[in-house]
């Protein structure tokens, strides 16, 4: 069932919440987050003096992605996070330090509303819209450890079908830093998919320090992948449907393979590519 936002006193309105969560499985071992899900603004925010339809284009929200997100998590029956808001307003997948947090241009275009965003601006974003969504994270993490299932995180985004008039070729990508346990099964798994191209860190890296993954995966030391998927094939309901019935099906049937007694968790496993700092975190909880 989705449920809108906790209220957090002093930030956040009742009329639009940071957030919306849909409930799952703590002992799942996964939950699914959506960071650019979507492009509403809050009202006195207007358009951010856009006209509509820019903020029906990629720069305002990752078209397709909600569905597909929304999708995994009613297969599988895990915990999902969406960002209420539109990317322009504040990007959840940037650093609270990283000069991108904010677009004054993005492909282009001008955004009216964040020409003059000021300091004090951009932390009113970040406390009202930006913190929220990131502690709702955190607290449904905290759940699935509590649970004595820390979970793997797979973040859903989409990318244009071409950018600057060069065709991008891939139907998927697979991102990540430093961390493979979740993110290369996943890839090769899809590689196998009948007409599927896949790849890795395409069409962009997953090398981005501070991003949501870092934050919620690296720094936690929990399995974690980003899985972009180009946006014509997910613009309608049907193709929404369809990937993220893939998604669920591939999901579980790498953490089933694996043969632990936790389906889910059991993807987090170590190996050598983990030094010992990164590993702590995640194995203290396994033990409580």
């Amino acid at each position: 069932m989705m449920k809108q936002a906790d209220r957090a006193p002093g930030l956040e309105t009742k009329e639009f919440p940071s957030y919306t969560r849909i409930d799952g499985a703590h002992s799942g071992g996964l939950i699914v987050i959506c960071d650019h899900a979507s492009n509403a603004l809050p009202q006195e925010y207007g358009t951010l003096g856009l006209v509509r339809r820019q903020l029906e284009r990629h720069i305002g929200y990752d078209i397709g992605a909600a569905g597909v997100t929304k999708e995994i998590a009613r297969r599988l029956g895990v915990p999902a996070l969406f960002a209420n808001f539109s990317r322009l307003l504040i990007d959840t997948n940037r650093g609270a330090d990283d000069p991108t947090l904010i677009m004054r241009i993005s492909d282009r275009a001008v955004v009216p509303g964040n020409v003059d965003c000021d300091d004090a601006e951009r932390v009113r974003r970040i406390e009202r819209y930006y913190e929220p969504y990131h502690r709702a994270i955190d607290e449904a993490i905290d759940r699935c450890i509590a649970a004595g299932h820390p979970p793997a995180i797979v973040s859903i985004h989409t990318f244009t079908e071409s950018w600057r008039g060069s065709p991008r070729p891939w139907h998927a990508g697979v991102l990540w830093d430093k961390d493979p346990r979740l993110a290369e099964p996943l890839l090769r798994a899809l590689q196998g998919e009948p007409d599927i191209l896949a790849d890795a860190n395409v069409p962009y890296s997953g090398e981005l320090e501070g991003d949501c993954l870092y934050r919620h995966g690296t720094q936690r030391g929990l399995a974690h992948a980003l899985v972009e998927i180009r946006q014509d094939l997910v613009q309608d309901e049907r193709g929404q449907q369809d990937w993220g019935q893939r998604l669920a099906r591939i999901l579980q049937q790498l953490f089933a393979a694996s043969g632990a007694r936790s389906t889910f968790n059991a993807i987090c496993h170590y190996g050598s590519h983990t030094d010992k700092k990164t590993q702590e975190p995640l194995l203290e909880a396994r033990a409580s």
